[in-house]
């Protein structure tokens, strides 16, 4: 899943990027509000960070601008301004939630993950799929109670492949939702990555259903029985 950071502090920025890729997401920054802005508007993000006080255009406006655009991209406003009033003022403004600086990375990675569950998805952080089982918190894969063992990677792409169970996704937005601008993306990487999760998911498991499933000029699917 990838996640747009706008903040101004580059210390901050730093930190976040490196936390939110340890947990598997692709992660773009922008350092001021009118740079996010441009961002938000121009990639499919799945959640953006921002901060509130910010050179350019603040938290709020860049916020406001988005909803404007009917851009409905789940939004944390990440701040030290943690008045009641600022609170309400983020929220009325179209954020869907609030994270106050000092912050615990805990506490942000719940956040976000609360966010990014589908309405279909229950209130867990587990995702299912003809005997796999997705641990989004524990960065954890079973299958059958067999532990399988990912990189960070390649569990950013099933994790995105199992968040969109039962449709097809192009390889285009595959790599828009998993990988980030600095990320050096090969013709075949897709393919590459792909089969790798085939090897791991599917080779143990002969008499199983298939979990990765190729729809030619198309793209990937999980479809799943269960």
């Amino acid at each position: 899943m990838r996640i747009l950071v706008v903040e101004d502090d580059i210390k901050i920025a730093r930190a976040l990027k490196r936390g939110l890729e340890l947990a598997s997401y692709a992660v773009d920054v922008e350092h001021d509000g009118e740079a996010g802005y441009y961002a938000a508007s121009s990639v499919d993000y799945d959640i953006i960070i921002t901060d509130i006080m910010m050179p350019k255009l603040d938290g709020f406006e860049l916020i406001a601008r988005l909803r404007e655009d009917k851009i409905t991209t789940p939004i944390i406003a990440l701040t030290a301004k943690s008045s009641e009033r600022d609170v309400v003022s983020g929220l009325d403004g179209g954020a869907n939630d609030y994270v106050t600086k000092p912050f615990s990375y805990d506490v942000l990675l719940a956040r976000v993950r609360t966010l990014l569950r589908a309405p279909s998805v229950a209130e867990t952080a587990l995702l299912y799929s003809d005997g796999l089982i997705v641990d989004v918190a524990g960065h954890e894969v079973t299958r059958l109670d067999l532990k399988i063992q990912l990189s960070v990677r390649e569990f950013a792409l099933l994790e995105y492949l199992i968040r969109n169970k039962n449709r097809i996704v192009s390889k285009e937005k595959i790599i828009a939702h998993v990988w980030d601008f600095d990320a050096d993306i090969l013709p075949n990487t897709v393919e590459v990555f792909i089969s790798s999760l085939r090897k791991k998911l599917e080779k143990p498991f002969p008499k199983q259903p298939k979990i990765i499933q190729a729809v030619r000029g198309l793209g990937y699917s999980i479809r799943s029985v269960t």
